[in-house]
């Protein structure tokens, strides 16, 4: 293959990749930039929306079939269901410590995670589990390159529901109340907005879109496991703040670069300059850890996200 074919098929699966992290990084930034709460039990919502879209596919399966239409009827469901699950943790689990320190809540996402994340693994015995779909192998070539009917309709579908979050904050009733707590939560309640009501939306979004990636993420790659969601929900938080936290358009930015950076980086190759090195697909984690370390340290606000205001 060519260098062209090469970078072709990378920036392929870089998209591919970053739809994922994007999605599941709008549910970090959508939570943080209304609570102030980084809700570590995010991952797990995916891992979760994966498993909840097989069930639904399972029993659905017979009679609509388990294809991409199949699929996209598990995933809505999949989403309802998630969404509210989110909805009932953050009133159990988050709303009583809304006032508590900032270490007391982070605590709490950590358990909620080893909740949910050691739940599924009782339930499954820790095996991979055949997510069931039947998408075919069907695609077009542009040259060298073979594009999936898979990764087209993924895709799109990612890019679809990135831009129905991005209208639905910025036109819609509950998305000005969502960016009215954002910046104040007191004032709100004095202009009468339920912030109660806000924050529970904001988590019903959040964690239906990571049900929806995690849906897809069974049906593109074949199967689920019980600890897909730790990996994908830290690499989500990565993207989130590259793009800068608290920022729905920096997220989805940051999902995208970060699966561009990963794609690319596992072609890095210095053996043609002399030096006896090449980065494999085992390097890649390293690499993404290392562009957050980076980007903590050099510009901790990210891309897109604006220094918090200190009000007097």
């Amino acid at each position: 293959m060519t260098v062209f074919d090469i970078f072709t098929n990378q920036l392929l699966n870089g998209i591919v990749l970053g739809s994922f992290y994007a999605l599941v990084a709008l549910g970090y930034t959508m939570v943080f930039g209304v609570v102030k709460l980084l809700n570590f039990a995010h991952g797990e919502l995916y891992m979760v929306g994966g498993f909840a879209g097989f069930l639904v596919l399972s029993f659905l399966s017979p009679f609509i079939g388990a294809g991409w239409f199949g699929v996209a009827i598990s995933m809505v469901l999949a989403m309802i269901a998630v969404g509210f699950l989110g909805v009932v943790i953050e009133r159990v689990a988050y709303a009583p410590m809304l006032s508590a320190p900032r270490l007391s809540i982070l605590i709490t996402a950590l358990a909620v995670s080893l909740v949910l994340q050691n739940g599924m693994l009782a339930l499954t015995k820790g095996q991979y589990v055949p997510f069931g779909s039947a998408l075919g192998f069907g695609g077009i070539n542009l040259g060298k390159l073979f594009i999936s009917y898979n990764q087209m309709i993924l895709v799109g579908v990612a890019a679809l529901l990135m831009l129905s979050l991005e209208m639905f904050v910025s036109r819609t009733q509950y998305g000005r109340a969502m960016r009215a707590v954002a910046v104040d939560k007191d004032m709100s309640r004095l202009m009468g907005i339920n912030v109660n009501a806000i924050i529970a939306v904001t988590f019903f979004v959040g964690s239906a879109l990571a049900a929806a990636a995690g849906t897809m993420a069974g049906a593109f790659y074949g199967s689920l496991w019980y600890f897909m969601g730790f990996l994908i929900g830290l690499k989500a938080f990565t993207a989130a703040v590259i793009g800068g936290i608290g920022s729905i358009p920096g997220a989805m930015l940051g999902g995208l670069i970060l699966g561009l950076l990963e794609s690319f980086a596992t072609q890095l190759d210095l053996r043609g300059m002399g030096i006896p090195f090449k980065v494999g697909s085992e390097w890649k984690d390293v690499f993404s850890f290392s562009v957050l370390i980076l980007i903590l340290v050099l510009k901790p606000t990210g891309l897109l996200g604006k220094p918090e205001q200190e009000r007097m």
